[in-house]
């Protein structure tokens, strides 16, 4: 698999074809796991990191239910391919900042990713488009099955399984769902919703995970509790309470904005898309703003003549790595800029 085979397409993760797609992007579910009878990762050295990738490696890439999958060295790829694979959600920043002998192992669809040797052994991740957390959880929970029949978790009987951090401490499952809420950012509601977070022991991260602001009016709602609760409780949890609750309220912005300041709505949107059909130079950050008062107003019925499918692919190829790599070289800030305009009007025009 190379990676121009996934930089001219949108991800499967960011379909518009499934129920609440226009707020939901996308569900994942990650786990955090270590091997029985080795330090870890924080006290390794590149010769252990190197056993555990490729123990770790070969029993991923044997597993047949997986389907077409590949393996991605990390440590001897490029920053640009790495920061290309943030950009898809396909490893961490800590996997591509990390030392050492690393790697992932991903699907063709991009829907299952498994990092080797970031913080902890082993990140099992799947993903599914919209609110899919049930079919998640089945996916993950099989795979995990099936890589523990043939290797030994460290396990507590007390504690559960063992993680680099604590936070990760007894089940080691985080879910975490995507969602565009430029409405509640709009109304300035934003606070009460990270405010509600908080005392639920919720996380709120950017688009790229932990340590990222949220572009674009993207952001990731995930769980800070592993330990005292089962996986399903917390799935469910998700799924059937905390994300509906939070399309509710984005919901309800989005009608009081038709209701009340539908002129100045129609005005934010015109307005992105005059720039971004004749922008020459457009900064990253810019051009997700623009883009996402875009994807709002085709959702919300004010934009007829542009598909959503066009608006998410833009997301993804007008990002930096996505713009290097279909390019086939390095570029410095302003040539990225004038590319991603030259994309955009392409597409828009």
């Amino acid at each position: 698999m190379r990676l121009t085979d996934l930089s001219t397409k949108t991800s499967r993760w960011f379909d518009p074809n499934v129920p609440l797609s226009d707020i939901v992007v996308s569900s994942r579910i990650r786990l955090a796991r270590n091997l029985a009878g080795h330090r870890f990762i924080s006290r390794c050295d590149d010769e252990e990191k190197q056993e555990i990738l490729q123990r770790l490696k070969e029993i991923i890439l044997s597993l047949k239910e997986l389907g077409d999958i590949a393996f991605i060295d990390i440590a001897g790829g490029s920053s640009i391919e790495r920061d290309f694979l943030i950009e898809r959600q396909l490893i961490s920043r800590n996997l591509a900042i990390g030392r050492g002998p690393r790697g992932v192992v991903i699907a063709a669809n991009e829907l299952f990713a498994a990092q080797i040797n970031e913080e902890d052994h082993l990140r099992l991740c799947v993903l599914a488009p919209g609110l899919n957390l049930d079919k998640c959880w089945e996916q993950i929970s099989r795979i995990d099955d099936c890589i523990g029949e043939k290797i030994e978790y460290a396990f507590s009987r007390r504690y559960g399984f063992l993680t680099a951090c604590p936070t990760n401490l007894g089940t080691g499952i985080r879910v975490s769902v995507m969602l565009h809420l430029p409405a509640l950012k709009i109304t300035d509601q934003l606070k009460k919703l990270f405010a509600s977070a908080k005392d639920m022991n919720l996380t709120v991260r950017g688009l790229f995970g932990e340590g990222t602001e949220a572009v674009g009016d993207f952001f990731q709602i995930s769980n800070q509790v592993t330990l005292g609760i089962s996986e399903e409780q917390i799935v469910e949890d998700f799924q059937t309470l905390i994300i509906p609750k939070i399309v509710e309220y984005e919901r309800i912005a989005r009608d009081r904005l038709l209701v009340k300041d539908a002129n100045i709505l129609d005005d934010r949107i015109a307005r992105a898309l005059a720039v971004l059909k004749n922008a020459r130079l457009i900064s990253s950050h810019e051009a997700m703003f623009l883009l996402s008062n875009l994807r709002m107003g085709i959702n919300m019925g004010r934009i007829k003549e542009i598909s959503i499918n066009t608006i998410n692919e833009l997301f993804l190829l007008t990002q930096p790595a996505h713009l290097q790599i279909n390019k086939g070289r390095t570029l410095n800030a302003e040539q990225r800029d004038i590319l991603r305009a030259e994309t955009l009007r392409a597409k828009l025009n």
